[in-house]
């Protein structure tokens, strides 16, 4: 396990829709870190750090709708700090600063191509010239773009056919309370082959059991999935828990049901996920 996280901010452009992509990279580095202030949070890491030599592979992490890469800050650090370099994309549009495009189909097009120029800057600026298997981690909305870039095929809620091109450089998927109801169509999730780890929330309301049915329904038999309801947690329970100062009536992603303790959860969430990514890539 490497001592040192290093966080670079770059913006990448998306020559379809226009506007660029802002993505946070965390990735192991062999500079000192620091505690550094991003928005609202803290986080320890080296700022352009100098990258370490390798990296054991590449995750990405997809945000829920109209929320922000920084509140999966402390899951992408503990996985930049055990050897993978992170790369976590503001979805424009579909963002805590401009929600503009929410519940639109461009926003459905959109969101999977986002993670794939990621995988192109990515791939462009590797020593090797190649990724190997990559894997996505989306949550809420985040967990349609996993879906969509891993080969499902969406359909608006009139059944209009949602362009989106699947990337075979996705090995695997993390789903954490993903929303799904546009892969109601038969055969939708029948191109996603890649092994799956999906975790739901025993009281959520935004994205309730019947969605996660729709993966389980949906998948092909032989398509592994690893599919755990999480007693007693909320939708948000997956998100970095808060600084003290957000935490307040009204503001619900920092708050959980009554009694589940957020920071014990995602010790062992990070746990279980980085024994799920060792497996995927392990099978290169």
């Amino acid at each position: 396990m490497t001592e040192s996280v290093g966080l670079r901010a770059s913006k990448l452009a998306d020559p379809e829709s226009g506007p660029d992509i802002p993505v946070i990279f965390l990735y192991p580095s062999t500079t000192v870190p620091v505690q550094t202030q991003l928005g609202p949070y803290q986080l320890e890491v080296a700022a352009d750090g100098e990258p370490a030599a390798t990296v054991k592979g590449v995750v990405l992490i997809s945000h829920g709708s109209g929320s922000t890469p920084l509140v999966y800050r402390k899951l992408g650090w503990a996985l930049a700090r055990a050897g993978y370099l992170v790369a976590m994309p503001e979805h424009p549009g579909n963002n805590r600063n401009d929600n503009s495009l929410a519940d639109s189909p461009d926003n459905l097009r959109n969101r999977p191509r986002h993670l794939s120029i990621v995988l192109d800057h990515l791939e462009g600026t590797a020593r090797s010239g190649a990724l190997g298997r990559v894997v996505v981690i989306g949550h809420s909305m985040g967990g349609y773009t996993a879906l969509a870039i891993a080969g499902g095929r969406a359909q608006t809620p009139d059944g209009a056919a949602v362009e989106t091109r699947a990337d075979p450089r996705v090995g695997g998927l993390v789903l954490l309370a993903p929303a799904t109801p546009w892969f109601v169509a038969p055969g939708a999730l029948a191109n996603v082959r890649v092994p799956i780890m999906m975790r739901i929330a025993e009281h959520d309301p935004h994205t309730p059991g019947w969605q996660a049915d729709i993966v389980r329904n949906g998948l092909n038999a032989d398509t592994p999935l690893d599919d755990q309801q999480v007693e007693n947690a909320g939708h948000y329970s997956f998100l970095s828990v808060f600084p003290e100062s957000m935490v307040q009536p009204g503001f619900d992603p920092a708050g959980d049901p009554p009694g589940f303790d957020r920071s014990a959860y995602q010790e062992r969430l990070t746990d279980e996920i980085l024994e799920f990514i060792a497996g995927v890539l392990a099978a290169d």
